[in-house]
């Protein structure tokens, strides 16, 4: 089998402090791959807890932080995504526009184009899109300098001023009259909403230190938690982490079998197929049984779940190594409050097929209380 990369049998010394928590679930058979395996990645745990943040919230975690980044591909799916789960247009785009101040036009453009470009593509379809309430009012001109000074004052809990502000008066007339007596006069989001937009685009960007750590103070004067700050940085940092290997691509082809998103990157096609699977929390495959070979599960980050017809659900994380026999029904999947990676191997040879069966039932899912062995 050829190596994957170089870069990935690199990072063999990170996985040197996680050898004691490789546990053995099934043959032993399987120790020889996971050897293999274990050289060529390491691991970082996704986020575990976002639940204190609403689901509009972590939405609009998420469309910040790939507006910041740019990433377009991801910024498309997450903006599908919030609009499914109830998010509106102008939401969305209030989001985007603000973030120009913080982002730059650049980003913020590019972002409300791949906003339009959806919702036109959602509109084609028949997909229902909610544009939602328009701003209920508009200040321009001398009103806007002083409407924004009131609600910077009443946002951050006192007046704004300083040194770089006497240096550069003209950004403080910027923000003022501008960001917060323009932007921030539409009501279609809160404030509390806006700064968690804020924040999660500052904490996706880098060597904004001082600015993010200004606007978590801002937002905890907003009634943001500690807690949520920390959410938000989870989400905006680990998603990419939760494993050594990339997410890939998302995995629109096996989409009908999965309840929830899933990524899928091919790291090897030749002889024995090796995939890195992420799935999204609450992510899951449908019942399945591979048949003609077997299949290898290593877990590399997260927290999932293994589960064969009639016996208990097992509980997986960074290390477990999973072997499953062919005409075994089963399912795998991410655990309620987090994101899960593993690599599925299966050998490539004629007559190896998968028959999909059906979804794992939402009553069954919940039932499952994980505790790590």
């Amino acid at each position: 089998m050829k190596q994957l990369s170089l870069t990935l049998l690199h990072r063999r010394e990170r996985m040197a402090k996680h050898l004691k928590r490789v546990k053995r679930i099934g043959k032993t058979a399987v120790l020889g791959l996971l050897c293999m395996s274990l050289q060529v990645g390491g691991m970082s745990v996704m986020a575990e807890n976002t639940k204190e943040l609403s689901n509009k919230e972590m939405q609009l975690v998420t469309i910040s932080k790939y507006t910041a980044t740019g990433d377009q591909a991801k910024l498309k799916d997450a903006v599908n995504e919030a609009l499914d789960k109830g998010l509106t247009v102008n939401e969305v785009k209030d989001a985007m526009v603000q973030l120009y101040a913080y982002t730059g036009f650049p980003r913020s453009l590019n972002a409300l184009n791949v906003l339009m470009n959806t919702v036109n593509e959602r509109n084609a379809n028949g997909v229902a899109t909610e544009e939602g309430k328009a701003a209920a009012k508009t200040i321009l001109g001398a009103d806007a300098m002083a409407e924004g000074t009131k609600t910077q004052t009443e946002l951050v809990g006192g007046e704004v001023k300083g040194a770089l502000f006497d240096f550069a008066p003209a950004s403080d007339q910027y923000l003022k009259s501008h960001l917060f007596g323009d932007i921030f006069a539409s009501d279609v989001l809160n404030w509390r909403e806006r700064e968690i937009v804020t924040v999660a685009a500052l904490e996706a960007l880098s060597d904004v230190d001082s600015q993010l750590n200004a606007h978590r103070g801002i937002a905890k004067h907003n009634g943001v938690t500690d807690a949520q700050l920390k959410a938000i940085s989870k989400a905006v940092h680990d998603e990419n982490n939760v494993s050594p290997f990339p997410a890939g691509a998302f995995n629109e082809g096996y989409a009908q079998y999965f309840s929830g998103k899933s990524w899928l990157a091919p790291l090897n096609s030749e002889e024995v197929g090796i995939h890195n699977v992420t799935f999204e929390p609450t992510s899951r495959n449908d019942w399945h049984v591979h048949h003609g070979a077997s299949q290898i599960l290593v877990v590399v980050g997260g927290k999932g779940w293994y589960q064969e017809a009639g016996k208990p659900a097992q509980a997986l994380a960074a290390g477990d190594v999973v072997y499953i026999a062919p005409e075994i029904k089963h399912w795998h999947g991410a655990t309620a409050d987090s994101y899960f990676s593993h690599l599925a191997m299966t050998v490539q040879k004629e007559g190896v097929s998968v028959t999909w069966m059906e979804p794992v039932s939402d009553a069954e899912y919940k039932d499952l209380k994980w505790e790590h062995k």
